[in-house]
């Protein structure tokens, strides 16, 4: 029985479309960027937020595409890459909560609501699968104040 399992088990990881993390490649020289707002903004709540993306396309997630990824806004956290997780979190899948914001209908803008204050916020685009592509695609960190 445990043998037959094994047998299923490596036939589906064999045949399993899913994208192993990182393993989704950016095309030399995409970048994720803000079209509407720049680094030391004053802004008012909700702040209006437009992607911007070139040399790729926008697809939702769950749609393998070449060339193409869907956005998240990383909010008040650490600098993608960086922190406790470090190169570990090119690898993996972006998570869901108020730090970590996925567009995964494809997306290009949004209203966020902030409370008044400074806050971070960086854009990196995943694949079909909330992982970030090899090479990571990131806008800079940018800092607003909400007044």
């Amino acid at each position: 029985m445990n043998r037959l399992l094994a047998l299923a088990a490596a036939a589906f990881i064999a045949t399993s479309s899913v994208a192993v993390a990182g393993d989704t490649p950016a095309p030399e020289g995409a970048k994720v960027y803000f079209v509407n707002i720049e680094d030391g903004a004053t802004v008012s709540s909700p702040v209006k937020v437009v992607f911007g993306l070139s040399g790729m396309g926008v697809a939702p997630a769950g749609v393998e595409k070449e060339g193409t990824g869907h956005h998240h806004i990383f909010v008040d956290r650490a600098p993608f890459g960086k922190g406790p997780e470090g190169a570990e979190e090119a690898e993996t899948s972006i998570p869901a909560d108020d730090n970590h914001r996925h567009f995964g209908k494809g997306q290009t803008e949004m209203s966020l609501d902030l409370a008044s204050g400074t806050h971070t916020l960086q854009l990196v685009l995943g694949d079909a699968y909330h992982i970030p592509h090899n090479p990571p695609i990131a806008s800079d960190v940018i800092t607003i104040t909400v007044k």
